[in-house]
């Protein structure tokens, strides 16, 4: 029987030692004897390295395979999902896979896995206490991919940072603002804060004030008000627009104008209807008021009693 390779290099240095009369060899006796040990054993580890490498090529192309068929799956109409969900599972899926291989092709040229896992643990548990920010993030960023409050492409507001989402890992999130900044945001920060998907709803109201002077007509200023919106095309008829009185101001009368559109008409209604509105009061007679304030002097001087 083929003897085992972990055998041999543990058998090397007890051998060198019985014959150096019980001392340790040192290293250069051991890498002196190496030579002899491989050219006596080079068949068995050719083949022991062809068994392992073949192995660990047999199940890259298995994970490849399952990546794919999982990329297949996530991608149907039946499930949906993230594009953070679907990035994860294929990833996971294939190291998963190659993990696998690399536990098999580690037990057919006879190496025992129990001390190395024990090692592993033990470097896990120390690496725990160092990275404790790192597995906040990334714990968050496992929440994330749990309630998928947002995706990529999604416009958001998140952690003081605005802009529409242009990439998603389990560590952090990748913002590009409205005037093309990248801002990258840790998930801990994220799932720690209020999260604003501006884009999540297919619809959105627009809330607009318009303000006209107290001695404007103000049915003439509804009734035009209400015409703006019902010739826009993108403003929707359910839910209907609202056009209300809602305050009396220091300097102005006050209308809230309310109407509905696809959320990514937003800011062309709102847009759109600030300038008509402008254009159409002008036209009509009907002021918009800036602030103003009177002024009454009185003058309680020396000119005042002398009645100058």
């Amino acid at each position: 029987m083929v003897p085992d390779l972990v055998a041999h290099m543990l058998a090397l240095p007890r051998a060198v030692q019985d014959v150096s009369g019980g001392s340790a060899p040192s290293i250069g006796e051991l890498l002196r004897d190496l030579p002899g040990f491989l050219s006596e054993n080079w068949p068995w580890l050719v083949s022991r390295a062809a068994i392992f490498l073949g192995t660990l090529f047999l199940f890259w192309v298995i994970g490849r395979l399952a990546q794919r068929g999982v990329r297949r799956a996530l991608g149907s109409d039946r499930i949906k999902g993230s594009h953070l969900l679907e990035r994860t599972l294929v990833s996971l899926t294939g190291k998963l896979v190659l993990l696998l291989g690399l536990v098999v092709a580690l037990s057919f040229v006879g190496i025992h896995l129990g001390p190395v896992l024990a090692g592993l643990g033990i470097a896990g548990f120390v690496m725990g206490f160092a990275l404790q920010d790192s597995l906040a993030n990334f714990a968050a960023g496992a929440m994330i991919l749990l309630y998928a409050p947002y995706d990529v492409g999604d416009a958001v507001e998140v952690a003081g940072a605005t802009g529409k989402v242009a990439g998603m890992s389990l560590v952090s999130t990748t913002i590009l603002t409205f005037d093309n900044q990248r801002v990258i945001v840790p998930n801990g920060k994220i799932w720690g804060d209020v999260i604003k998907n501006i884009t999540a709803e297919a619809i959105r109201r627009v809330d607009m004030v318009f303000g006209i002077g107290y001695a404007d007509d103000i049915p003439a200023a509804e009734r035009f008000l209400n015409e703006i919106l019902a010739e826009h095309p993108a403003i929707l008829d359910e839910p209907a627009p609202i056009v209300k009185l809602s305050n009396l101001g220091d300097s102005s009368v006050d209308f809230i104008v309310r109407p509905w559109c696809a959320t990514e008409d937003y800011w062309d209604v709102r847009w759109d209807v600030t300038r008509q509105v402008k254009l159409t009061f002008d036209r009509e007679g009907i002021s918009i008021p800036f602030p103003q304030r009177d002024v009454h002097l009185h003058n309680t001087g020396p000119l005042a009693e002398s009645g100058a």
